[in-house]
């Protein structure tokens, strides 16, 4: 009998050892909103999370976090932006964290996970 270690190729070890959109969600819980006390993720502010394997560098990988803010004005958008770039960023093999900010949905209450809206008394 053949057994044709083939199909396990550089590339597919490569993707076994790819970071999950699981364990960037685990990191974004440690992003707390600054003005509500709650983390990002169960305020509803991340929409969606792409990793992308980098041509250029075996084994790294770019991450894009698809996500918004409670209002366009947020004055700690800055502060957000650098809080999730550098948590992410702390996950092994992770080139770099792209930030694609949007409004569309806009962010409402109901996006909250409902523990989040029973901590902040909304019911």
């Amino acid at each position: 009998m053949n057994h044709n270690t083939a199909p396990y190729t550089n590339i597919n070890l490569k993707l076994l050892s790819m970071p999950t959109p699981d364990q960037v969600t685990t990191q974004l819980r440690k992003v707390i909103d600054p003005e509500m006390g709650i983390n990002i993720v169960d305020m509803g502010l991340i929409y969606d999370i792409n990793i992308v394997p980098q041509p250029d560098m075996p084994d790294k990988y770019k991450v894009i976090v698809i996500m918004t803010l409670t209002s366009p004005g947020c004055p700690l958008a800055s502060l957000i932006d650098d809080l999730v770039t550098s948590t992410v960023g702390q996950l092994p093999d992770i080139q770099s964290v792209y930030i694609d900010l949007t409004f569309d949905p806009p962010w409402n209450i109901g996006k909250m996970t409902a523990a989040a809206r029973a901590e902040l008394g909304f019911f």
